[in-house]
């Protein structure tokens, strides 16, 4: 009773931001033929918390995969309040053909209760359906961010999302055993009061750019 109290109060209490504003795709000028890279996901692909994309997850990883002088054409393909079996739906359509997909997800599923053994095979076929439509695509699975960390999250509801959180990223994990998909687990330290925007529970540009620079880090191991 208290957790569900305590849920509709953070609904309640907690500002709406808006997604970011602008185009949803670009391009980081450089050399040679453009890398393609897609975002694919839910609130955070939206941008919310940021101003523009640009200053959001997909540009601020488009900047870093830029940063050996290959030009790198992005899009932000994300929905505020998806689910992975939502976006396996009504999103993939919406990809482009893609060099590297990075897949950003588990917020909502971890709100909606969702079983780490649902979770895992909601993402099973969304990277099947990914690559059913634009071919033997690299995936990179971004971990489900530790809830433990959100500071609009009182507790106990803090800790009952947090056990469910990591239950889902250890889920989503073992996805990594597919050939060409890998799995980034979210460092808690990224998460500091300072990486949040002001409704505290969405990443604001200081987070998307660091979070950027994990997940490009990433992306050099994947070759």
């Amino acid at each position: 009773m208290v957790i569900l109290a305590q849920a509709l109060y953070v609904k309640r209490k907690t500002p709406r931001l808006p997604g970011a504003a602008g185009p949803a795709d670009g391009l980081v000028p450089g050399t040679g033929e453009p890398f393609r890279l897609a975002v694919l996901g839910e609130s955070t692909v939206d941008g919310v918390g940021a101003g523009h994309h640009g200053e959001a997850l997909t540009g601020c990883l488009a900047r870093e995969l830029a940063r050996d002088g290959r030009a790198v054409r992005w899009q932000a393909v994300g929905r505020t309040g998806a689910n992975a079996r939502t976006v396996r739906a009504e999103l993939v359509p919406l990809v482009r053909p893609a060099d590297l997909v990075v897949i950003a997800l588990g917020v909502n599923d971890t709100i909606e209760l969702r079983t780490a053994a649902g979770y895992r095979r909601d993402l099973l076929a969304l990277v099947v359906e990914l690559r059913r439509r634009l071919g033997p695509v690299d995936v990179l699975l971004a971990g489900v961010p530790p809830m433990s960390r959100f500071p609009a999250l009182p507790r106990p509801l803090r800790d009952v999302l947090a056990v469910r959180s990591t239950a889902l990223d250890r889920a989503a994990a073992t996805l990594a055993r597919i050939p060409g998909v890998t799995h980034l687990p979210m460092d808690p330290r990224l998460l500091d009061p300072a990486a949040f925007a002001s409704d505290r529970f969405h990443p604001g540009p200081a987070g998307y750019a660091r979070w950027a620079q994990t997940l490009a880090e990433a992306r050099s191991v994947i070759g």
